[in-house]
């Protein structure tokens, strides 16, 4: 892999992973990811921020010896995730690198990647280390997305390191973002599925970011922006609690009754001015439903019951969806059963992290009747007026 210049004094030294398609045996990459690794040198000492995943070890340690390294004096560990952390051993053993962290990830770095503790030093919030003529300061920055997670700053070269956070799983080279709406749907994708749940947290360091005023933003992930104020200005919009005037449905049907029940609730809140969209979770992409969620004021969960539950595909994007958090305003449920039971109890005890109001369901016995329909008009009525009377809600 290419060894490229980030600024005066750091070269990236990481891998792009072209190939990947699954992060965490969960998440879908459409556009793969990179893993970023960032090589500093001072006048006296060195530092290495960030290793890289395991599975790509062997470009990072060969071009630590391109680079003509022979001792690294500091390996900072911004995070103890693997995909992070994962090189820590080799990284310790061939260079002899004494390995920086922050208090709570010292802990992760010790029972994750076979890093003993008295390889470690740990660093407090604003401690700044020398490298001879360049000054290194840290920045605890907790639950962006772990608790261990800390931002790097290099203060004579003006470029802050923010390890997940502003990041993207995006596969690509160039170094820098040149075209933001090339990027906006792996970030936001990016943002929903790691940042999303840990939004109030996430709103509070772009302010810590935005009066830093760093020249570079560099993620552990996908490219770097030389222009910060363009993903600051896009987190600003996604942790804001105002949503669109959009109702997301995910859903399921084993025999049509239920997917009969969702297409007419889409088509009666097209008709009354809802932007609607669907996801049939048989073959949806999570990440995409994961980017819908994220300013919809309403989810409506359309499932079928099964042996007097909901269906197991829908139990489990209820459950998505109350990890995520997103600020959603309204939640309902739409489905078909055969002989009754506990779906709707089931769903909206699965969602109670939304803090959403729930707006009473629809359910019909079998293929829906024009009754069934007359209350699905009930419902997209419903949702309308709540979006219309809410001022969160554009």
């Amino acid at each position: 892999m290419t060894i490229r210049k980030v600024s005066e004094n750091v070269k990236w030294i990481g891998s792009i992973d072209w190939d990947r398609r699954l992060f965490d045996e969960l998440i879908p990459l459409p556009d793969g990811t990179s893993y970023n690794s960032y090589f500093v040198e001072g006048s006296e000492k060195n530092m290495l921020i960030d290793t890289i995943d395991p599975t790509k070890r062997d470009e990072l340690m060969n071009n630590l010896r391109k680079l003509g390294v022979k001792t690294i004096d500091y390996v900072v560990a911004n995070h103890g995730e693997q995909d992070h952390s994962g090189s820590l051993r080799q990284i310790i053993d061939e260079f002899g690198a004494e390995v920086l962290v922050n208090e709570r990830g010292k802990d992760t770095t010790t029972s994750m990647v076979e890093v003993d503790s008295d390889e470690t030093r740990v660093v407090e919030d604003g401690e700044e280390i020398s490298l001879g003529d360049l000054d290194v300061e840290f920045m605890i920055a907790p639950w962006v997305h772990w608790p261990d997670t800390m931002f790097t700053y290099l203060k004579q070269d003006d470029v802050l390191f923010t390890c997940d956070y502003l990041g993207a799983h995006y596969a690509t080279s160039k170094l820098f973002v040149d075209d933001f709406e090339e990027l906006r749907k792996p970030a936001k994708r990016y943002f929903a599925e790691i940042m999303m749940p840990f939004a109030s947290k996430s709103k509070s360091y772009i302010e810590d970011v935005r009066e830093l005023d760093p020249e570079i933003v560099a993620p552990s992930h996908g490219p770097l922006y030389d222009d910060p104020k363009i993903i600051l200005d896009a987190y600003s919009r996604w942790v804001n609690e105002e949503m669109k005037n959009k109702v997301v449905i995910p859903y399921v049907s084993m025999h049509g009754s239920t997917e009969k029940m969702v297409e007419y609730l889409t088509d009666s809140l097209i008709d009354k001015g809802v932007e609607v969209e669907l996801f049939h979770m048989t073959s949806s992409d999570i990440g995409e439903l994961a980017m819908a969620l994220v300013d919809a004021a309403t989810l409506v969960v359309g499932s079928p019951m099964v042996l007097g539950g909901a269906h197991p595909v829908m139990f489990y994007v209820s459950y998505l969806a109350n990890a995520l958090k997103p600020n959603t305003k309204y939640l309902s449920v739409v489905g078909s059963f055969g002989w009754g039971g506990r779906m709707i109890n089931q769903l909206s005890d699965n969602t109670k992290a939304l803090s959403a109001e729930l707006i009473e369901p629809v359910t019909s016995k079998g293929y829906p009747d024009n009754e069934d329909l007359e209350s699905l008009d009930e419902l997209a009525q419903k949702i309308a007026q709540k979006h219309e009377n809410n001022e969160n809600v554009t």
